[in-house]
């Protein structure tokens, strides 16, 4: 037998001990680290060895023996097979406990500064529905569990051909799990998604294939607005005008079905190898080409390719902490990094003499412009451009020296340059708000040749998964201050 398909024999009464990285759970057996998913600590459970190396090894728990006095029952009839929310048998109030550990893990083992105590973990008040957007991928050929593939002959490849709309399976970009219902979005969503994927098996629209690139339907995009908005946005692929007279009536039975409820309907043709929508023309088919968003008294312009959270009522939480920590005053400068479609800058903006943000995608740019135009906000100047690259000193000479920097990276954290420049600026406060611990951790770690950490605050955005906000708030060292 190749070492490929080798096969391991079953682990009984394996006692899960902690969590890992990306939502699995561990255990240890002599030397070997096991990591395992949907499963609690506390729990006993036989395990599959999937996938083995030297000192760590990939399972799955075939049974459990005795279940954690942790575990809850899952919510969701897709959970153990969607890898959205990996936490759903664990009690909420235990899923905030982990993630404040996380912070302060990685803080404490990779930042290896003076730390403040961690404030307690702000939890998201809506645990279920909370996500205002969704996208949803179609295949032809959906993911069928064990226990359907058990109910249909596998040697009919009509049964095992069965189209869907979902999510992707983790690690399989071709494999899509059908979702028949989501509790991640308001249940509008569910039923917008239903109806497409009727109307297509009903009208024999083709749904695409991620291998061979055949097909009609890709993608359906939902995002519900807490001011009760709705943006729908159906992605396809039509290369023929009979495609196009089948698509068209797709998006006019939706009109006709949800009618006013939907207060953007918009498509995207896309005869590309990829599902990215950054560079290819938006039709709106009816109502608006964007629906708009309120947090804090302020209001914000939506279109299909804004970034925007997708916590709104948690975002407004995190961003009120945002500028707490900033603790700006009425003639203070305020540099906004990595300021997305400017919603920190418009939060703190009106506490300030001038914001200016930089943002690397101009689409976003452009946004922030708009938003601002939008809360009559003129004490704001917005730059796209590479950060790295927009922040030097020629900028500073040119725009000021800020009192307060803000910044709200992507995952991987900020470049050295970037950091080498902020404390070459030496402004006398730095608020860092960050999505992933561990490149915090690395950040402040380069930050602590000029600044302490004076505050830490966890905040839940996604209920039910490993992923944590933190904001940090830091100041320039006694001896550097003037």
């Amino acid at each position: 037998m190749s070492k490929k398909n080798k096969e391991f024999p079953i682990l009984e009464s394996v006692k899960i001990t902690d969590f890992a990285a990306e939502g699995k759970c561990v255990t240890r057996i002599n030397d070997l680290v096991i990591f395992v998913p949907f499963v609690v600590p506390g729990d006993i459970v036989d395990l599959k060895i999937l996938k083995k190396k030297h000192s760590y090894a990939e399972a799955v728990a075939v049974r459990i023996v005795q279940p954690s006095p942790d575990r809850v029952e899952p919510f969701c009839s897709h959970f153990g097979i969607c890898g959205g929310c990996k936490w759903q048998n664990l009690p909420y109030r235990k899923q905030l406990e982990y993630k404040t550990r996380q912070v302060k893990d990685n803080l404490e083992r990779i930042a290896k500064v003076n730390l403040p105590e961690i404030s307690p973990i702000i939890g998201s008040e809506q645990t279920q529905c909370y996500r205002n957007k969704l996208e949803y991928s179609c295949s032809n050929m959906r993911w069928l569990t064990a226990e359907e593939l058990s109910e249909i002959d596998r040697t009919d490849e009509q049964q095992r051909k069965q189209p869907g709309i979902g999510f992707h399976i983790p690690g399989a970009f071709d494999k899509v799990l059908h979702i028949d219902k989501c509790m991640l979005q308001d249940d509008i969503s569910n039923q917008i998604r239903n109806y497409i994927y009727m109307y297509a098996l009903d009208k024999e629209i083709p749904f695409f294939n991620l291998r061979s690139q055949e097909g009609m339907l890709r993608d359906v995009m939902i995002r519900v607005a807490t001011t009760g908005q709705i943006m729908v946005l159906v992605q396809a692929k039509i290369t023929t005008d009979f495609q196009k007279e089948q698509f068209l009536g797709l998006m006019q039975a939706i009109q006709d079905t949800f009618g006013s409820r939907i207060t953007s309907l918009l498509y995207v043709i896309n005869n590309k190898c990829n599902d990215t929508i950054s560079d290819l023309d938006i039709v709106t088919y009816k109502g608006t080409d964007c629906i708009f968003e309120q947090m804090d008294g302020l209001q914000f312009k939506i279109g299909p390719k804004s970034f925007f959270q997708t916590n709104t009522k948690q975002a407004c939480t995190l961003y009120s902490k945002v500028r707490e920590f900033a603790a700006v005053g009425k003639n203070d400068l305020v540099y906004d990094l990595y300021t997305g479609t400017g919603t920190i800058a418009q939060f703190v903006a009106r506490h300030c003499r001038k914001v200016i943000g930089i943002e690397y995608v101009p689409e976003a740019i452009a946004d922030a412009k708009i938003n601002a135009e939008l809360n009559n906000i003129d004490n704001t100047l917005f730059f796209a451009g590479d950060m790295k690259d927009m922040l030097t000193q020629d900028f500073i000479d040119r725009y000021g020296k800020p009192d307060v920097i803000i910044t709200d990276p992507p995952r991987v954290g900020m470049h050295k340059d970037v950091v080498d420049m902020i404390l070459s600026i030496e402004a006398p406060r730095i608020v860092y708000v960050s999505c992933n611990p561990a490149t915090l951790a690395r950040d402040l770690a380069m930050l602590d040749a000029k600044y302490k950490v004076d505050k830490v605050q966890p905040v839940d955005m996604f209920p039910h998964t490993q992923h944590i906000e933190a904001v940090t708030q830091l100041s320039l060292k006694p001896d550097l201050t003037i």
